[in-house]
């Protein structure tokens, strides 16, 4: 057992290696620079800082620490601090030191301020020692908030709606014998959902065959060696620490007191070696590592709260869990929009801790973990960014999933908002997209816990027709999400969060669907992390409906990052304004990339779409002119004289007039057509291609994928040193044609909308917009602009204006660049 552990310390080793494409923080947050998310903010420490075994933290609002009421730490192994209380407005000071275990005390480090504003999001958790009093003595504590209710439950579960289909997976597990295999850790996968499904039965039923063949699994686990390749898989490992953790609370009796030990044995070794090699200093200082949220954290946890009252180190690894949590959770630490920061369709990945852990901390500490911002927009992220019967926003690893059909964890998670908070953007999308009905993994909580959904499933009567999710940088638009089949969906992103982890380089990206299938969209298949497909044509800034400057686009680094700066959402026009001009900053630093390309023989080179470059302004307004109409200005300077490769994407095939610069495509299936036009004072050079530049390897397929190539177009203008492009969409279905759009000077008539755009690079840039009918109307760069036959003087330069009907008042508004949150240098 000890040559095992050896062998899994120095995988674990090998993992942090791999861990690299995560940066560590450097810098100690927050600073002054920084406008802090929450209240409390959390202070963090990077490890390199750290001297000793521990760390003590001092906070107050007196810079000498001497006003009697500063907050002192006790010294912890971690390098995070939750003080678990909401601060008073104003500026807080906050230093730390190092403490050896002997209790040698460092000295103070420099000390660092903050700034609290009456604006900033409050939302404060209980100490630990809260959370730590609560927990059952008795077992079960995995599922301890089931508890009041579980007897109650039991007696109805025959006329439960989900009563066949627990009946059904639980046979389906009774029949697996794993008896047989010479090699069981390899299966602990399939296992850890046996474990699930039995456990679900036994709660319900209390039946002796599903605790016994739990039971039984686990015997074969312990009648063989663990195998260090398997363990040293972090899902793996979680997988099997619950399953033997689940299994060991609930059968307990059941086991012999060697099988007992043996099984504790393997899970505190387990844990041991993750959490001082893998985790701790590390998961509080890192970019975001998305393995370890999605699954690990809530397995260790489990772990370690069924064992905590035996090891020191269980309830070690308790406390910092929760701390944790509380500093760097849900989203990162860094998002309270309720979206998801690593792309759509990886939400569903995380959705079972996301619910796990908010109900277990609510449970035993008393206060509703519910109430966090990232919560409660949750159930508008959900409706917005992955429409039921449609494809997602798409921004990341998975994006292409075409089976119309959001996963099904993703209506369980909404399912559990709807029961939970009432939230009634998760009751429509759950009453919608009712797949929860046949998600297993959560149907014990449904069956159980007593909660009952809402019986109102309709969307509120304001729900507003574009949503910002500031934090992490997208902004969708709908024309109706009560008529899905016709509903216009336009998704535009530029993020803080930069390209990373299952995010791509795609700042200032859009995506726009007509009845939840493509018009225009990213193209490329997730088959491998890492190949040279994902690689040149899935992540890469070529495959977005984007810009590439020279060829080039932006690099795979959170530093590449972008800004929806600017939004309005009124009745008729929504807008958003994406700030790009950072993001096309050289070559990928991150470890994992340049072994990535080294590996596959390729360079981070101009000619594979990486390199410097000269650019100065990459500035996107992009607009859902309502009903059927997105119009876009791109605001473009660089340093020398560039190609501008302006890029979109389509599942059929363009239609190319490149005289009038007309892009027409039709969906034969679907019956609608699409009519772009572009306008700008430099002429541009039209060609489309159905080829990748890195074609998938089919051979890598698992996923159902579709290989029916798209076609990608490049608009290249250029060579100058700036250039403006105006884009006017046109969306028609049945038959129906665009109307023609007709030039004048610089006046654009497209149907109703009059549209004027400064395409002279050498005058400011300005646009405005008029509806002829309903006076609707959006201006920017302009000093005075007329509303409703009165002339408005703007309070900033370059504002933007809208005059509109919001909240169903019509009124207008303005807006200059948005200061967005920052996460801090790294």
């Amino acid at each position: 057992m000890k040559n095992l552990f050896t062998t899994l310390f120095l995988l674990c080793t090998l993992f942090i290696q791999v861990c690299a494409n995560n940066p560590i923080r450097k810098v100690p947050y927050p600073q002054q620079e920084h406008t802090i998310y929450l209240n409390p903010a959390p202070l963090i420490v990077p490890c390199t800082l750290k001297q000793s075994d521990f760390l003590q933290f001092n906070l107050s609002m007196d810079k000498n620490f001497e006003d009697g009421h500063s907050i002192l730490s006790k010294p912890v192994p971690w390098c995070v601090f939750n003080p678990h209380q909401i601060l008073n407005s104003g500026v807080w000071y906050w230093r730390f030191r190092s403490v050896s275990k002997s209790g040698e005390e460092m000295p103070w480090s420099q000390t660092y301020s903050f700034t609290v504003t009456d604006d900033t999001p409050k939302f404060a958790t209980p100490p630990f020692s809260t959370f730590f009093k609560n927990i059952p003595k008795e077992y079960s504590r995995i599922y301890c908030f089931l508890k009041d209710n579980l007897e109650e439950a039991r007696k109805k579960v025959r006329s439960h709606p989900e009563f066949e289909a627990m009946i059904d997976d639980g046979r389906n597990a009774l029949s697996m014998n794993y008896a047989n295999d010479t090699k069981p850790y390899s299966r602990i996968t399939r296992m850890a959902e046996d474990c699930d499904n039995l456990n679900t039965a036994y709660q319900m039923l209390q039946r002796d065959l599903y605790a016994d063949k739990m039971v039984k699994n686990v015997r074969c686990l312990l009648s063989a060696e663990p195998d260090p390749k398997v363990i040293a898989n972090d899902f793996n490992a979680g997988e099997l620490v619950y399953t033997l953790a689940c299994t060991y609370e609930n059968c307990f009796d059941r086991f012999t007191p060697k099988e007992q030990k043996q099984i504790e044995t393997i899970i505190m070794n387990t844990l041991s070696q993750y959490y001082t090699s893998r985790i701790l200093g590390r998961e509080e200082n890192m970019f975001f590592d998305e393995h370890f949220w999605q699954f690990s954290f809530r397995h260790f946890l489990q772990g370690a709260l069924v064992l905590y009252d035996k090891y020191p180190l269980a309830k070690e690894y308790l406390e910092y869990s929760y701390e944790l949590w509380t500093s760097r959770a849900p989203a990162s630490g860094f998002n309270r929009d309720g979206s998801w920061h690593n792309g759509a369709n990886y939400f569903s990945a995380n959705a079972v801790s996301l619910a796990y852990v908010a109900t277990l901390f609510s449970y035993l500490t008393g206060t509703d973990f519910l109430q966090h911002p990232w919560y409660k927009n949750a159930g508008l992220g959900l409706a917005y960014c992955w429409q039921p019967g449609a494809l997602s926003s798409g921004f990341g690893d998975g994006h292409e999933k075409t089976n119309s059909k959001p996963l099904r964890i993703r209506s369980a998670f909404a399912d559990f908002l709807a029961r939970n908070t009432g939230d009634t953007y998760a009751t429509w999308y759950s009453s919608v997209n009712d797949r929860y009905k046949i998600e297993s993994e959560t149907r014990l909580y449904r069956m159980a816990s007593g909660k009952q959904r809402p019986v109102q499933t309709q969307l509120p009567t304001n729900t507003p027709k574009a949503v910002w999710f500031k934090d992490c940088g997208e902004m969708i638009a709908n024309t109706d999400l009560n008529n899905l089949k016709e509903n216009i969906s336009l998704s535009f992103h530029s993020s803080p969060f930069g390209s990373g982890n299952h995010t791509h380089s795609n700042q200032n990206a859009f995506n726009l669907h007509y009845g939840g299938e493509a018009v225009y969209r990213a193209v490329g298949h997730y088959m491998k992390f890492d190949d040279p497909h994902n690689l040149l044509s899935y992540r890469n800034t070529r495959a977005y409906n984007s810009l590439l400057v020279d060829g080039i686009g932006q690099p795979f680094t959170q530093r590449a990052n972008g800004y929806i700066v600017r939004m309005f959402n009124g009745e008729h026009i929504s807008y958003a304004l994406g700030d790009a001009s950072n993001a096309y900053c050289g070559i990928s630093e991150i470890n994992y990339w340049k072994q990535a390309f080294a590996e596959n023989k390729l360079e981070q080179s101009p000619e594979n779409g990486f390199g410097e470059t000269p650019l100065k302004k990459y500035r996107r307004h992009i607009f859902l002119l309502h009903p059927n109409t997105v119009v876009i200005y791109d605001e473009l300077e660089a340093e020398k004289a560039v190609h501008w490769d302006w890029l979109l994407h389509s599942p059929t095939k363009f239609n190319i007039d490149e005289t009038a610069a007309i892009l027409t495509t039709e969906n034969k299936e679907r019956h609608f057509k699409s009519v772009a036009r572009l306008f700008s004072e430099q002429k541009c050079n039209i060609t489309q291609t159905d080829q990748y530049a890195a074609p998938p390897n089919q051979k890598n397929a698992e996923r159902g994928e579709d290989f029916t190539n798209p076609w990608s177009l490049t608009a290249s203008f250029g060579p100058s040193k700036a250039n403006r492009i105006l884009t006017i969409i046109q969306i028609e279905a049945d038959g129906k044609q665009a109307v023609e759009i007709v030039r004048n000077d610089k006046q654009l008539q497209c149907g109703d909308w009059t549209i004027e755009a400064e395409l002279n690079t050498k005058r400011p840039a300005s646009l405005y917009i008029l509806n002829t009918k309903n006076k609707a109307t959006f201006s920017f760069g302009r000093k005075k602009t007329m509303i409703n036959g009165q002339s408005y003087q703007c309070q900033e330069k370059d504002a933007s204006v809208i005059y509109d009907a919001m909240n169903g008042a019509w009124k207008t508004e303005e807006m200059s660049d948005q200061k967005i949150q920052s996460m801090g240098k790294w």
